[in-house]
């Protein structure tokens, strides 16, 4: 009664899993490293972030530009006001009166109504202070640029990671559908041998071993399939039914140098340029705080009026009038800030010398990653013809071994082992070429050339490949 209640158990398992697959694989067909690229372009949340932030840099070099452009001011003020002048000892002179020495002059309105409006042009014309300040904003700017180019090839390089993870993770589902299916035949074929009494109850018992554990792993895998899916789908925004990558087949190694991608990277790496950037602006800020001790020279121009009238001391009707212009050149000379300048100019200047050591932090950083991608591509392209020569071999033994079964030289046990060494290479080829495919990629993003014809160069090496059935 066991046997036969196991055996009901499996097979319907087998079919569900099959009719899966079949459902699953007709949208899959659609999904290329390209497409889910684009789909990225206006879905993975980190590079909207960094759009947005991006935005910023537009308007600092707009702040450039206007720190050397002309000011105009306008200010105007109205209320109740009182004035009050006097003038002692002065000259009067007035026609059919003659001229009077020792005369006295006074105005006073205590109650009255004050207006004034002035209007200023400012144009720098000598400033290093504010030269500095453009420095910086400029510098500012173009690391706004490059943190943006940088978040796009990370975007590139996670996005193809995970459509590559989810790849891997279907194959490995698919693989495992395949090994439940020929253990379900063994297991079928060994209870059927048994019952007859052509063999032994121990064939039965590891081939029912056999099928729990690819039932334990299976259902592993069909958790990890779903959370690689979910992953990618999260990236692109594309459907989860639609997203079934296609594997890498045959991947061309790049033969080159590992000096010629270290050159590449001093060049333009964009961590090792956006940290040059920064020594910039540190600099500049250092400078800003120098030349702020510096004269500045401006071409002004301003005109003003005051007004003031009411009831005063003298008449009811009193009412006083100032009009000035002027038009000229305005020197500045800072004296004396209590300290505060040459403390900042300090402290700017040591925030210049970290960003400075910050700047070689980097560039043996990348070079580390470099030799470390490159590394993995050269090994990894061993390692994919390691795999490739061993899948051949295990597939002959795969075969040797089912016909030894079949003249009763092999056991179930043996075929089992062999049917799970295969799929194991099956599955370790899949991850080194998917592997191998990722180092390529990384070795462009360190070297500042990961865009969209390298990931159309690594969306060939998937073409060949054909979707693959999964759950």
């Amino acid at each position: 009664m066991e046997k036969g209640q196991f055996h009901s158990k499996s097979g319907p398992l087998a079919i569900a899993a099959l009719a899966c697959a079949l459902l699953t694989a007709l949208p899959a067909q659609a999904t290329d490293l390209l497409q889910a690229w684009q789909a990225a372009q206006t879905h993975d949340p980190q590079l909207l972030a960094a759009r947005a932030a991006h935005g910023s840099a537009q308007p600092q070099r707009q702040q450039a530009k206007a720190l050397w452009r002309p000011s105009i001011g306008l200010t105007a003020s109205a209320g109740r006001g009182y004035g009050e002048t006097q003038m002692q000892g002065a000259q009067f002179t007035a026609p059919g009166m003659g001229t009077s020495n020792g005369v006295d002059f006074g105005t006073s309105v205590t109650h009255g109504n004050a207006t004034q409006v002035a209007l200023q042009a400012s144009q720098p014309l000598f400033n290093p202070e504010r030269r500095a300040q453009q420095q910086q904003l400029n510098a500012s700017a173009d690391m706004g640029d490059l943190q943006w180019q940088a978040a796009q090839q990370a975007a590139m390089l996670r996005t193809a990671r995970h459509y590559l993870d989810l790849a891997v993770a279907q194959e490995a589902l698919r693989v495992l559908d395949q090994q439940l299916a020929a253990v379900d035949q063994a297991f079928a074929e060994a209870q059927e041998r048994f019952d007859l009494g052509a063999a032994p109850i121990t064939a039965v018992h590891e081939t029912r071993a056999q099928q729990a554990q690819l039932q334990a792993r299976r259902l592993a895998a069909q958790a990890t399939l779903e959370v690689q899916r979910r992953q990618l789908h999260d990236t692109t925004g594309l459907p989860a039914e639609t997203l079934a990558p296609h594997l890498p087949t045959a991947i061309a190694p790049l033969g080159q140098a590992l000096e010629l991608w270290q050159e590449r990277a001093a060049a333009y790496n964009f961590h090792i340029r956006l940290q040059q950037r920064a020594v910039d602006a540190a600099q500049a800020e250092a400078g800003k705080h120098r030349a702020s001790a510096a004269p500045k020279l401006d071409l002004i121009a301003q005109a003003q009026q005051q007004r003031l009238s009411g009831r005063g001391d003298f008449g009811h009707h009193a009412r006083t009038k100032d009009t000035q212009a002027l038009i000229g050149v305005q020197l500045t000379v800072p004296l004396y800030t209590g300290g505060y300048r040459s403390a900042k100019a300090e402290e700017t200047q040591a925030q210049w010398l970290a960003a400075q050591a910050q700047l070689e932090a980097t560039q043996a950083e990348v070079a580390r990653q470099v030799h470390a991608a490159w590394l993995g591509e050269q090994t990894g392209v061993q390692q994919v013809r390691a795999l490739e020569a061993a899948l051949h071999a295990s597939a002959a033994r795969q075969d040797a071994t089912r016909t030894g079964q079949t003249a009763g030289d092999r056991t179930v046990l043996d075929v089992l082992h062999a049917d799970n060494d295969h799929a194991a290479t099956t599955l370790a080829l899949a991850q080194a070429r998917s592997s191998l495919l990722v180092a390529q990629l990384q070795l462009a993003q360190l070297a500042g050339q990961l865009d969209e014809s390298a990931l159309q160069h690594a969306n060939q090496s998937l073409a060949a490949s054909q979707p693959n059935n999964q759950n």
